[in-house]
């Protein structure tokens, strides 16, 4: 918990407020030792760090602040266990297990009931909470800013580092408000606010900067749809991004394993930027305007409304993508499609999907769909729903929870030369596969486009 609660004699944003507290030593506006909560570590590198510091006769100061899980490499097929894909995957497995235990931390092994994908089984828990710093080495630790704390992605020896001693040394970074103002428009998303973002603004648009989302559009959505917002921060190039925690907030929390009985601190009812404080840079986007957003290049600033034309970019993005500038982008013909990952694959994704689904089939030149439950709780309570008979039905394969095809670790792919439309946050050339052509979108969008084997507007098909 923070080490101190200065009093504020000038306004001061929500980061501020979180650094001031949490500062050990140091200049609060230079590079200081920040008190660090929470670490959190997976098994793709989690047997690194803790082997390391073992090797280096050093413990963990407090086992009861670290947490591991499998998520990363773990095989998502039916009936899984040590045995993966990715050829070796097995003993980063196994190693991260003997080394959790030796280390007397909290492990979330490959078949526990609250294993699943760091980012969000962390809120599932309760383990992240509003005001606390958090630290994992994956860079998506952003994701968890949404609960107003202080999360952001690390490297394994920082991670050592902040598992000996509960602290890290870093530099202040700079301060960001993007203002979403107005109320979005049917079938528009939370992930379609984010690629609108970062295509208007580049992907280096929030390099080295703490991004407070904020405005009536960012306090309208819900908890899960703040997580996506604050997912795609480290796509803007930011450091972490965060929302000030509401009675949204405290609701969602409340009664979780890690979380408190009661959100009575005083503490927590400061957590907000204060009227008047100032940000190194502000931005506004009015999000009435955004429609479902579809990245067509190598980047996720190559990003476009579903409705648009290709742009002019660069020969290499559109080699890679296969598509040239002055055509529309809807109408593309895709031959796969995901929905997973820790942007897109909560309990509320998976109903919105579902419901545009429901009583329909996938076109049968998708040869390959998939849905990957972002945590096991939300396998079990989606298919307490019925949620997994719906993507049976129509044609998408059911699956364990996990990173999955997000990314390519050497394990599962899609075909060779597959265009693929999927929920995930990166469009990198063979994020998901050797010569595998990847387009992010909203699960809305990623459903409707399975439906009728091309790129094709959500707006259609709920309407």
């Amino acid at each position: 918990m923070p080490v101190a609660r200065p009093s504020a004699t000038l306004p001061q944003t929500l980061f501020d407020k979180i650094w001031l507290a949490h500062c050990i030593a140091g200049t609060a506006a230079s590079s200081v030792l920040l008190a660090i909560d929470r670490v959190f570590l997976h098994e793709r590198t989690g047997a690194t760090a803790l082997n390391a510091m073992a090797a280096a006769g050093r413990r963990v100061r407090d086992p009861a602040r670290v947490f591991a899980v499998m998520d990363h490499i773990v095989d998502t097929r039916n009936g899984r266990d040590d045995q993966t894909l990715m050829p070796g995957g097995q003993a980063f497995i196994t190693e991260t297990r003997s080394a959790a235990r030796a280390a007397g931390i909290t492990l979330f092994d490959v078949t526990d009931r609250d294993q699943g994908i760091t980012h969000v089984i962390s809120p599932e828990l309760g383990i992240v909470l509003p005001g606390l710093t958090l630290v994992a080495p994956d860079s998506h630790t952003c994701t968890q800013g949404a609960l107003g704390a202080l999360a952001w992605g690390i490297g394994s020896s920082e991670a050592e580092h902040a598992m000996a001693t509960g602290a890290l040394r870093i530099a202040r970074p700079g301060t960001m408000r993007a203002g979403f103002s107005g109320v979005l428009a049917r079938g528009v998303t939370a992930k379609d606010m984010a690629l609108a973002l970062i295509a208007a603004h580049g992907a280096n648009g929030g390099a080295g900067r703490v991004v407070e989302f904020s405005g009536p559009a960012v306090t309208q959505l819900d908890i899960e749809a703040r997580m996506t917002l604050c997912n795609m921060a480290t796509e803007f190039s930011a450091m972490t991004a965060i929302i000030a925690p509401d009675a949204r907030t405290f609701a969602y929390l409340a009664g979780r394993r890690y979380a408190p009985a009661a959100f009575d601190d005083p503490y927590w009812q400061t957590l907000r930027s204060d009227d008047g404080a100032r940000f190194d840079a502000d931005i506004a986007i009015d999000a009435s305007t955004i429609a479902p957003m579809v990245s067509w290049g190598t980047s996720p600033a190559q990003s476009i409304a579903i409705d648009g034309v290709i742009p002019q970019g660069s020969p290499r993005a559109h080699d890679y993508i296969g598509l040239a500038a002055g055509r529309p982008l809807a109408g593309t013909p895709i031959d796969a499609a995901f929905i997973g990952s820790c942007t897109n694959a909560r309990l509320s994704d998976l109903r919105r999907a579902a419901a545009l689904l429901q009583g329909r089939r996938i076109a049968s030149g998708v040869t390959k769909a998939l849905v990957v439950p972002g945590s096991s709780a939300v396998k079990r309570a989606a298919e307490a729903e019925g949620l997994d008979a719906v993507f049976r039905a129509a044609g998408f394969e059911w699956r364990e929870s996990g990173c999955s095809l997000c990314f390519y670790a050497g394990g599962e792919a899609f075909a060779p030369g597959s265009r693929v439309i999927s929920s995930t946050n990166r469009n990198f050339e063979g994020r998901q596969g050797p010569g595998i052509r990847t387009h992010i979108a909203s699960p809305e969008t990623v459903v409707a486009s399975a439906l009728a084997g091309v790129i094709a507007d959500p707006r259609k098909l709920a309407s």
